[in-house]
């Protein structure tokens, strides 16, 4: 321990210890025992105390006050058990007999403070952090700890009640992991006293009448066989599996979504997982409860690597029971082609389905949620039913928007159920759009596109249900298969896109922003994906879709604002602009894009359409757009101004990536477009050209960054630093040290950084010779500035020292100027 530390220690246990001082808050004594565990960690808990017996003399203090808050009891329960998770600790604390009395009757557990859920907290964690050795577990049998854990089980605090549970699985490793594993069968002869004592309470648990007590003895259970892998826990499952197995037979089920927890992770244990056992009662539990409680099952049972085939086929089908329903209820004859066999004619998923609303509501939620989980994964079965999935998808979008025609009267109550829901519409269409990526047939497809179009065009869809609409639209589109010996759209596709685009137009002129700012993001994603595609141009530019665009640069709504930018940016990209560009002047268009982004960026009162507005920029610089390439130093000298004034981190974090793309192009870095990088070899040389610094010093990109480089925020100020240790190396051979040092130039500048880091940016640079920005780069330490800016911005404030001061004059017992006040 830090000497200093060690002198304010003794101040700091009589404040801790003196009821009538405030009390430090939860923070300080949480950020204190982190310190103490860490002290510990580091060397020997015995010496600590040896070296500091202010620390004993607390503890001691805490057992005789009657009066002390219940936060300091707990903190002080919690810090025992730090110190006694080393076994010769352990031993000096029981000497004393401060352990067994801080944990045992005559402490807190027989008091009114034991009514506080703050002690019961710090009693559990304390015992789980001295939990480690064999004294611990002969200390928590002797002294009757186990049963009070037993009933924290139950405790009115979930967070007791939780950290109780977790100290059982704790102490039944600890106790199993010093045997003999290969001694530990499933008979109770053959386990520790402390083991058996707890596998007993399991046991009585789980035959209980009173679902809680099963709850709990089914969570400690998933938590053994989730985090403890030894050879035991085969002989644990042998003993309790009948158990667990009898709670199938009672109805209902009890705690039955604990139980397909505890079953899970059973089956994902690489020590039990070849159990036979196992796979029937899984293939039992799977019959035995409803389909609601089952589906999570069912799912997990898929995603498992190794299970048999005929537990795979029960649990799909399960899972396809619903739609299966779906399908036979809303079709016109009977008997739907191409369902798994055995998934349709399920008589309690119908009686689920027809049951509620919310029961019809949340069984097709999970059952479309489940499936969409599953619909990516390598295992999934084989062969997957792509068909008749897609046209169930099909037919429950159709119920829930009335357009639905069923003829049974279980398809009648299943429209009259679901018409309107917007929970199941948003289900739907998520599944909907991830089984784009299986082969579908064309006329199917051509359904998929049909009720797609008539979610996007209806009035009654809500503006979540047309952003899922848009979403499973784009997926759909993009896996479009092109034409046999053509680059372009398929005729299909370029059919549904004419009459795509004027619902997509519709939608930007919606009062909703969320609808208008949707219909923005599907537009950048299908132009970045097809602004090349002559058949998405032809469509795209014989519309308003452009036109309206722009002029969503300035809608009143921040968001939309922003994406409007993203939206144009792109669209100006691949050459679609709002309309075609005059004869006398060629350019109008991009030159009133540019203009009207640049105007976004020096003016707009949010932030998102500025941040909007410079990713573009940086895009535009990358991929070498032609209304950059024309003059792109004076495109980055009048971005680079603007961004340099705007109060936002990431626009000028933004502005230093627009600065390094630059500069990589100058270099002639490989994959450059820009013209200064024509004739250029693909690899840079090692030194900068002197022409190169001239431009950069013309765009005025070392002011930019040197700004940046004492900017108030992190992020901003690294990224500066790096770009210039980068610029001070390629600068490194041009022109001569003790040249550019002596220029006065350069000492104005030096000067002018010195007094930006201390606070005063007013006065710009100006224009730096080449040399003189050698110099200055060759003078600033960037080194020590980028392992100060790699420290979090609290590194002093979090220091131990620090902490103790503060919490001192917290109560005044340090003077005026020793706190560390941050």
């Amino acid at each position: 321990m830090d000497p200093e530390c060690s002198r304010l220690l003794p101040a700091l246990c009589a404040v801790l210890a003196d009821p009538r001082q405030p009390v430090a808050d939860d923070t300080c004594l949480e950020k204190l025992l982190d310190w103490f565990t860490t002290v510990t960690e580091a060397g020997s808990s015995l010496l600590l105390l040896q070296e500091n017996p202010c620390l004993v003399e607390l503890l001691f203090h805490v057992l005789k006050s009657q009066d002390l808050s219940s936060r300091i009891l707990s903190f002080s329960l919690r810090l025992a058990g730090i110190f006694a998770a080393q076994e010769n600790c352990f031993q000096y604390l029981q000497q004393g007999e401060l352990l067994p009395t801080l944990f045992g009757e005559a402490g807190p557990l027989g008091g009114a403070a034991w009514t506080a859920p703050t002690v019961r907290s710090g009693w559990v964690q304390g015992l789980r952090t001295l939990a480690r050795h064999p004294s611990a577990l002969r200390f928590l049998a002797a002294r009757g700890a186990v049963d009070t854990i037993f009933s924290l089980q139950g405790d009115s605090s979930l967070f007791v009640a939780s950290a109780a549970g977790q100290l059982l699985v704790h102490i039944l490793d600890l106790a199993m992991r010093g045997t003999a594993e290969g001694r530990c069968g499933p008979q109770a002869c053959d386990w520790p006293a402390c083991a058996q004592k707890v596998v007993c309470h399991i046991e009585d648990s789980l035959c209980s009448t009173a679902t809680p007590q099963v709850t709990q003895a089914l969570n400690v259970l998933t938590t053994v066989f989730g985090h403890c892998h030894g050879l035991w826990t085969q002989g644990l499952w042998v003993r309790l599996s009948p158990l667990v197995a009898r709670l199938l037979e009672k109805d209902p089920v009890p705690a039955s979504h604990s139980l397909v927890d505890l079953l899970l992770s059973v089956a994902r244990s690489s020590v039990l997982s070849s159990d036979h056992g196992l796979w029937e009662t899984l293939a039992q539990t799977l019959s035995h409860l409803s389909p609601t409680q089952a589906g999570p099952l069912a799912l997990g049972i898929l995603e498992l690597q190794d299970c048999p085939q005929a537990l795979r086929t029960q649990a799909f089908g399960l899972l396809l029971q619903p739609l299966a329903c779906v399908l036979e209820a809303a079709a016109q004859a009977p008997g739907p082609p191409g369902l798994l066999e055995g998934a349709a004619g399920d008589s309690m998923t119908v009686d689920t389905l027809l049951s509620s609303r919310s029961a019809c509501v949340g069984l097709l939620c999970c059952a479309l949620a489940h499936l969409g989980l599953l619909q990516p994964l390598p295992q999934r079965p084989s062969p997957w039913p792509q068909v008749p999935l897609l046209g169930a998808v099909v037919t429950v979008l159709r119920l829930c928007s009335g357009s639905a025609a069923p003829t049974s009267d279980v398809g009648g109550r299943l429209c009259a159920i679901l018409v309107g829901c917007g929970r199941v519409q948003r289900a739907a269409l998520d599944f909907l759009g991830a089984l784009s990526q299986g082969t579908s047939p064309q006329e199917l497809v051509t359904q998929v596109f049909s009720i797609l179009l008539e979610y996007l065009m209806s009035p009654e869809s809500s503006s979540m249900v047309l952003k899922k609409a848009f979403q499973a639209t784009l997926r759909w589109l993009l896996r479009s298969p092109k034409s046999p010996g053509c680059c372009d759209l398929d005729p299909h596709t370029q059919l549904f896109l004419r009459e795509l685009l004027p619902v997509l137009q519709k939608r930007l002129c919606s009062p909703c922003w969320e609808v208008r700012d949707s219909g923005l993001e599907f537009l950048t994603q299908m132009t970045r994906h097809w602004g090349g595609q002559a058949g998405f141009r032809q469509a795209l530019l014989a519309s308003e879709v452009p036109e309206l665009t722009m002029q969503l640069l300035r809608d009143p709504e921040s968001y939309v604002r922003a994406s409007a930018v993203t939206a144009t940016g792109q669209l100006s990209s691949w050459g679609l602009r709002a309309t075609p560009a005059s004869p006398e002047r060629p350019g109008a268009e991009q030159e009133s894009l540019l203009g009207e982004l640049l105007r976004i960026l020096s003016t707009d009162s949010e932030g998102f359409p500025r941040r909007a507005a410079m990713q573009v920029f940086t895009e535009w610089l990358r991929d070498g757009h032609a209304d950059v390439a024309e003059d792109p130093e004076r495109f980055v000298a009048g971005v680079l101004q603007a961004a340099s004034r705007d109060l936002d981190w990431e626009v000028r974090a933004q502005g230093l990536e627009l600065a390094l793309v630059f500069l990589e192009q100058l270099l002639g870095q490989r994959g450059s477009r820009c013209p200064y990088a024509v004739g250029l070899p693909e690899t840079a040389p090692p030194g900068m050209p002197a022409q190169a610094l001239q431009v950069l010093c013309r765009v005025q990109l070392f002011e930019f960054a040197f700004r940046a480089l004492f900017d108030c925020d992190r992020p901003v100020a690294r990224k500066s630093c790096d770009l210039l240790l980068f610029l001070r190396a390629k600068a490194a051979p041009c022109g001569s040290p003790q040249e550019a040092g002596d220029s006065p130039t350069a000492a104005s500048a030096e000067a002018m950084l010195q007094r930006w880091q201390a606070g005063e940016q007013g006065q710009p640079l100006g224009y730096l010779e080449p040399g003189a920005v050698v110099a200055v780069l060759r003078s600033v330490d960037l080194e020590g500035l980028r392992d100060t800016l790699a420290e979090s911005s609290d590194h002093v404030e979090k220091s131990p020292q620090s902490l103790l001061q503060d919490m001192l004059a917290a109560v005044g017992v340090l003077g005026e100027n020793e706190a560390d006040c941050y």
